[in-house]
């Protein structure tokens, strides 16, 4: 972790702390209510800075997890039950009309979603999006054991996830994970098969969730392990291997599956070099390899071909911020099908803070950045509209029960459910934070 990730996460994260909490502070003093703390932070015992105007504190915390406005006569975190016991007076939340409090409650996420809108739409409008094109890929792709598992093959071209278009590699490696089928063309005909989730289970265990599948490219030799088969049958650097025992090899993951037949035997293989072409004799090792490398350069070309910069006019831009923030919601939301899976264990890769920081770029990206907050934003709104009490999704229920019931609910519910919410949030805090710290420990970041 360096201090430039570290920066990038806390300023990503006092932006969007401070436009929350905006959220809810804006409409409280439209309607007349009394904010009497608005933090950056917690500050639990004491703060690092502070500074009351007018009937309001604000400050900033030592605890950098969020942030939060104490609005006087709500039952919240502060748990501030002393003044609830009096009676309400006319400045106070709990004696604003229920439609008012919904408003109050719903501003936070609002600008949330908000907010990332405005970044998407930024982006494309003034970066362009930059992608890999799954239909650029000539050769279709090859993929890993666990993404076999899930049902593809090599040489499979992408088409559509859940039926609808899988435009872009990056998108579609993290989608099909949370997918229910894919259709790819396979020797020239569309096939649409179930996602297996034990190849999920697989790609997440192997932490290959972005590199499960990637473009094909062909057997073109870079160096040579030191008295391995390969050297010693006279193999060189820029031999690109056609054949094992006659049989054509145009991919590299052909090649790897050919060899595992022949483990210790020997094969001959068809070879160019220099524009000509060539047999070679050579034994295959006990582990089916010939031990050499490939030369990446070719599998960076493939990567190359595929990827397109799409821009986007100003008024293209808008509905596509738009477009991009409901994807990332609706990302956000398929993900609970991993995570509170027995199968695929999700749970185990969920990132707390030290994960997040561990993310940043080590130096400055400010397209990256400004990427991560509107995704972490939605997240953010996604996460407070969780019906659970202590979040606003929580105060929303509760509000809403009032308005169809026409009457409130009980203050000591509230108080109760309060209680029972910022419990539950302690605990899943102490268990992300322990994965994390297990995770640094144990080197698995």
């Amino acid at each position: 972790m360096t201090f430039i990730q570290l920066f990038q996460f806390i300023l990503s994260i006092s932006i969007l702390v401070v436009l929350h909490e905006l959220g809810h502070f804006i409409p409280a003093k439209l309607f007349k209510t009394k904010v009497e703390k608005f933090y950056l932070f917690f500050d639990p015992w004491f703060s690092i800075a502070k500074k009351k105007i007018g009937e309001t504190e604000y400050g900033i915390g030592w605890l950098p997890f969020g942030g939060y406005v104490k609005i006087a006569g709500m039952v919240d975190e502060s748990m501030d039950t002393e003044q609830l016991a009096k009676p309400a007076e006319p400045w106070e939340f709990r004696s604003k009309p229920a439609w008012q409090r919904l408003i109050i409650m719903m501003g936070g996420v609002t600008v949330n979603f908000f907010l990332a809108w405005l970044i998407y739409s930024s982006l494309s409008f003034f970066k362009g999006e930059t992608f890999h094109d799954n239909a650029k890929f000539e050769n279709g792709v090859s993929v890993s054991d666990a993404g076999k598992k899930m049902g593809l093959q090599n040489g499979d071209k992408i088409l559509k996830i859940d039926g609808k278009p899988a435009e872009r590699m990056e998108t579609s490696t993290i989608n099909m994970l949370f997918a229910n089928e894919a259709t790819v063309l396979r020797e020239g005909k569309e096939v649409t098969f179930p996602i297996n989730e034990d190849g999920v289970a697989d790609v997440l265990a192997e932490n290959q969730a972005k590199a499960y599948f990637s473009p094909r490219f062909p057997v073109i030799i870079d160096s040579l392990v030191p008295a391995g088969a390969a050297k010693s049958a006279g193999l060189m650097k820029g031999d690109k291997i056609t054949a094992i025992n006659g049989k054509p090899v145009r991919f590299f993951d052909e090649l790897g599956t050919e060899l595992s037949a022949y483990k210790n035997k020997d094969v001959t293989l068809d070879i160019e070099r220099n524009n000509a072409l060539q047999k070679v004799d050579v034994k295959v090792n006990n582990d089916g390899k010939l031990g050499f490398t490939i030369d990446s350069q070719f599998a960076l070309a493939e990567l190359e071909k595929a990827r397109i910069t799409k821009k986007y006019s100003f008024v293209e831009a808008i509905p596509r911020g738009l477009e991009r923030t409901i994807d990332v919601l609706t990302m956000q939301i398929k993900q609970f099908k991993i995570i509170f899976n027995t199968k695929t264990e999700g749970y185990k890769k969920v990132a707390g803070p030290i994960g997040i920081i561990k993310m940043m770029p080590e130096t400055i990206n400010w397209e990256f950045f400004w990427g991560f907050t509107a995704m972490f934003s939605v997240w953010l709104a996604f996460l407070n509209l969780i019906p659970i009490p202590g979040l606003d999704g929580g105060h929303v229920v509760f509000t809403l029960w009032e308005m169809i019931t026409g009457k409130p609910v009980p203050q000591k519910v509230l108080e109760n459910a309060q209680m029972i919410g910022v419990i539950f949030l302690l605990g899943l805090m102490i268990l992300i934070f322990g994965n994390d710290i297990v995770k640094w420990i144990t080197g698995k970041f």
